[in-house]
């Protein structure tokens, strides 16, 4: 699904080409925050990984990932037959729930819309399990679902960032795999929050599906590439569904290479957490906006101003080439949502004068 103008909802952040296009401007004179990408941009070795891998072209990728799998392996302490790298996680989404083939599924909402149209395409059918407002959108209890065989929970959610803790989430997981419930943990922002993965339990829980991206954190959308840790029995079954050369020569290249930079992994989380905390405080400051707070690099808000939408605040900043994401169109959030990323200070600035502009205008 495309939007069909300017001012429509996309399905998803990040839809500046068809932006610029549609203003008639350049793709760089747009400051896009609907999506949420890193705002350190990708590592220094990124150009280099890139330059080297070039002469690998005139071969067909490694279609097993055999030596991005091992450095992920030694990245997070697990072993490489516990590793299945993908044309992006959501590549992955979809194939885990063809592989399943689940006779019914639930997803803990609001959340990424991909989830619902990977159960459409299966022909699966599932329900919604709504987080709350009052809850600041955050799971506090086990979902009733008799007869769910997939449970899809983002950690942190998404659009709100909210962060289960490991203690929080393990009682659920042992209650799920008890039931024979399979959960896809789609943790594709959890590397601003390591410390909350739970991919140190994979040997205790043989049905859980860890999902990871290094397009957010990392700041390589472009490249496509994501990846799922889950049991050796999971992994290879999953492998036998994927397509062939899902994974470039390039994708895996650069992977290896934005593993081996600690010092911008240390700097990303350090920038992050300070920048989200200014945008937070400069959000609940705005006239007729309530902010909630998030561990992720983007933040959710709502306008609680009488007669103002997120598509009319959307339509109010581009013309100042600024780009939010219009969230009603996430299950469970109304008109009055939006999201945006955490970016680096002179746009979060930047940012926030223009909301008060617009919202202190009328």
């Amino acid at each position: 699904m495309k939007p069909d103008s300017v001012n429509g909802t996309p399905p998803h952040g990040g839809d500046v080409y068809h932006l610029a296009r549609s203003l008639g401007v350049r793709l760089e004179d747009l400051l896009d925050f609907s999506a949420n990408i890193n705002p350190l941009g990708y590592p220094a070795g990124v150009p280099a990984a890139v330059q080297a891998a070039l002469a690998n072209l005139v071969h067909y990728p490694d279609r097993r990932c055999f030596e991005l799998r091992g450095d992920l392996a030694a990245y997070h302490g697990c072993s490489s037959d516990e590793i299945l790298v993908g044309n992006g996680s959501t590549e992955l989404i979809y194939l885990v729930v063809r592989a399943l083939q689940p006779a019914r599924a639930l997803i803990v909402a609001p959340a990424f819309s991909e989830y619902q149209e990977a159960l459409k395409a299966a022909s699966v059918p599932f329900a919604f399990h709504l987080t709350s407002e009052a809850d600041l959108f955050s799971l506090e209890q086990l979902p009733e679902a008799p007869g769910t065989e997939l449970v899809f929970l983002a950690n942190p959610a998404s659009p709100s960032g909210a962060l289960l803790s490991p203690e929080r989430l393990l009682p659920w997981l042992e209650a799920w795999d008890a039931a024979g419930t399979y959960v896809a943990l789609d943790e594709a922002f959890i590397d601003f929050a390591e410390e909350a993965s739970l991919k140190t339990s994979l040997k205790r829980f043989p049905r859980l599906i860890i999902m990871r991206s290094f397009t957010k954190f990392f700041a390589i959308p472009g490249l496509r590439l994501g990846y799922l840790l889950a049991a050796p029995e999971l992994v290879e079954s999953f492998a036998a569904m994927q397509e062939p050369w899902s994974v470039s020569s390039l994708a895996q290249a650069v992977g290896r290479a934005c593993l081996q930079d600690r010092d911008y992994m240390t700097r990303s989380r350090a920038l992050v957490r300070e920048e989200r905390q200014h945008l937070f405080q400069g959000l609940q400051a705005l006239p007729g906006v309530t902010a909630f707070p998030g561990q992720a690099n983007y933040l959710l808000a709502k306008l609680t101003l009488p007669g103002w939408t997120a598509r009319t605040l959307r339509e109010r900043l581009l013309p100042r080439g600024i780009i939010i994401r219009d969230a009603s169109n996430f299950q469970g959030l109304d008109e009055r949502y939006f999201r945006v990323a955490v970016r680096r200070r002179e746009d979060n600035d930047r940012l926030l004068a223009a909301l008060d502009a617009c919202l202190g205008r009328d």
